[in-house]
């Protein structure tokens, strides 16, 4: 075979193959791609719309974490978690990995110093971080006035874990029954 009829035959074996994977991507993307019944059966799932006043929501001490559950997966069938944080400084939660959910905190007032991985920053009004599941975090509200947090959790359920451990007695943390309770929600402290 020549040189020249040697490239034209392999480009066209390639253009073909890629055209066949192309189709077999589109056919699979296709497949997958919710169909109208279906956005619409997702869409009925969820509850009715929900409305929470400033002074609403579920009031939960977690380890001295002052936290209001504003929507929960039973509102968003499952599909997040809505709380606002309110702390006075030195509180703090120590490094941890959630194996299941990510986590946005998004500052309201006050000051937040977060570590993620080997980054540390602090956030004040406005900022947010974004803490992907599989790596170590922690938060501790710091200055001079409580830091008002909004905590979004994606997906929902940890919100039966804060539930369980606002259960636990007042006073210093028994961290082996914290341990034990967070294992159950695959949550690791390291």
């Amino acid at each position: 075979m020549k040189r020249n009829e040697f490239i034209k035959s392999t480009a066209l074996g390639i253009s073909a193959l890629s055209l066949t994977s192309l189709i077999t991507a589109c056919k699979a993307e296709a497949k997958d791609a919710p169909s109208k019944e279906n956005h619409e059966m997702s869409l009925q799932e969820l509850q009715d719309p929900k409305i929470v006043k400033s002074e609403e929501g579920t009031i939960l001490q977690v380890m001295g974490d002052n936290q209001t559950v504003k929507i929960s997966g039973k509102d968003t069938n499952g599909k997040f978690t809505l709380i606002e944080q309110n702390n006075s400084p030195g509180m703090g939660i120590p490094p941890h990995i959630h194996y299941d959910e990510d986590e946005i905190f998004h500052v309201l007032e006050g000051q937040m110093a977060m570590t993620i991985g080997d980054k540390s920053t602090i956030l004040g009004p406005g900022d947010l971080i974004f803490c992907p599941r599989g790596i170590p975090h922690s938060f501790k509200a710091i200055g001079d006035e409580k830091a008002r947090v909004l905590l979004s959790i994606f997906p929902s359920g940890l919100e039966d874990m804060f539930e369980e451990l606002s259960q636990l007695p007042a006073g210093p943390p028994d961290m082996e029954k914290i341990v034990q309770i967070s294992a159950k929600y695959n949550i690791k402290f390291v």
